[in-house]
């Protein structure tokens, strides 16, 4: 599986993008329960009564009586409170939202260190299997040497100790890649097989860290659901404020069953009743509920806007963080092949001194574990710049389906949210 794919399956399976999408969803529904404030609420009610009396002289009475009828409100006037409330609906899917697209985000960046982690873990575990085979040649050279009388008891006793260590090291490795490979089916949701740690990034990284940082402040999940906040904070600043204003009800009721009652002079009688009437209230006094509201909101939408200087500031650093990161790693790469290479050689050298009394078998040991720690510096750099690569596409907000150009259909709740917009109907289903 190529990293592409395993972002791909990740993308289509995993369950926080889709907790994440169904949260969006239900955060529309708030728009279509909001809107209802300004559509009609109609109901039915009926009455049923069965009452009795018991004289000394008229004995046992009763009688039945049953009415129905329907009842309509509607809120004509409420001084913009309930436009507020929508305004707020709207702003606080639009913080679900992006929330989603934040989550989508961090899947696909969690994904891409667990791969490149497998792929480490598996390198340092066949690069420490070599080195311990390398040292147990030298504890068989060392012991040679000691038979035929050209080496020393404490040459045998150093390789030893290094074969023991670089035992240690191997077992420590496989620990890690077990880690790895468990991270790794978490966030992908298979077993890894067949990585490989080639990607094209299709221009994605920026070569720049100005122009990273202006794509980071316009187009960064977590940059536009704190905008979105403040919008959330300031509708609902309006919304308080206009609980101080009158709100005006238009009142209807429609007696269509029984009408009239049971008595003597109105039995028989058949027909309908109804009225139609308009309530108008204005606050006068609420205990300082209303202007306690109010205060709050004010302080809420002011809050929001130091949150969201703190999150574009927080981006900046991430930005800066991972383009600081790639740089390093590129640099360690560079030097680790350098060094790699030129190590190999070292330890061709002393091996050959050795072998012809010009070196001892320590020299051997120290160079070799100096070329396995150049090449474990290779072997982490390495990833380590791929994960950087991906870690500064998200902190410039691109880190998704489609600025990555994934084979998957883009989960999206738009469809949803402009459905809902259109409800008026209790009895509507949207797929």
């Amino acid at each position: 599986m190529t990293l592409k794919q395993a972002l791909e399956y990740a993308y289509a399976n995993n369950p926080d993008i889709m907790s994440a999408l169904l949260s969006v969803k239900a955060s529309a529904e708030d728009i279509a329960a909001r809107k209802a404030g300004k559509l009609p609420s109609i109901g039915f009610s009926a009455d049923f009564t069965n009452a009795f009396s018991i004289g000394t002289e008229s004995g046992f009475n009763s009688a039945v009586d049953f009415s129905g009828g329907f009842s309509y409100r509607q809120t004509l006037w409420d001084n913009f409170r309930t436009e507020s409330q929508i305004e707020q609906a709207r702003a606080l899917t639009e913080v679900a939202t992006y929330a989603m697209r934040n989550q989508e985000q961090n899947v696909l960046l969690s994904v891409a260190q667990a791969y490149m982690n497998v792929i480490r873990d598996t390198q340092l575990v066949e690069l420490r299997a070599e080195n311990m085979r390398f040292f147990q040649a030298q504890v068989d050279s060392a012991d040679e040497r000691l038979r035929i009388g050209e080496g020393t008891r404490i040459d045998v006793s150093q390789a030893r100790a290094r074969l023991a260590q670089a035992t240690a090291g191997y077992r420590v490795a496989i620990g890690n890649l077990q880690i790895s490979q468990a991270s790794y089916e978490r966030w992908v949701g298979r077993k890894p097989a067949n990585l490989s740690a080639d990607y094209n990034f299709n221009g994605l990284v920026p070569s720049a860290l100005e122009p990273a940082i202006r794509s980071a402040e316009t187009r960064h999940p977590a940059v536009l659901s704190a905008q979105a906040s403040i919008r959330v904070s300031q509708a609902g600043y309006e919304a308080a404020r206009a609980a101080f204003g009158p709100t005006l009800t238009l009142i209807g009721n429609l007696c269509t069953i029984n009408c009239f009652g049971n008595s003597q002079t109105n039995r028989g009688q058949a027909g309908v009743s109804g009225s139609v009437g308009l309530q108008l209230s204005i606050p006068i006094y609420s205990g300082g509920a209303n202007g306690a509201a109010m205060r709050k909101a004010n302080l809420l939408a002011i809050q929001s806007e130091f949150e969201a200087l703190s999150t574009r500031d927080q981006v900046r650093e991430a930005v800066t963080t991972a383009w600081a990161t790639l740089q390093n790693a590129n640099a360690q790469i560079q030097s680790a092949r350098t060094a790699v290479e030129s190590q190999r050689l070292v330890v061709e050298g002393v091996v050959a001194e050795r072998d012809v009394g010009q070196s001892t078998t320590l020299d051997v040991l120290n160079a070799q574990a100096e070329l396995t720690s150049a090449q474990e510096s290779l072997i982490g750099a390495t990833a380590t710049r791929t994960i950087a690569s991906f870690s500064l596409i998200a902190a410039t907000g691109r880190l998704n389906a489609r600025d990555l150009r994934l084979n998957v259909q883009v989960k999206s709740a738009d469809g949803y949210i402009a459905a809902v917009e259109e409800i008026w109907s209790d009895y509507a289903f949207i797929e």
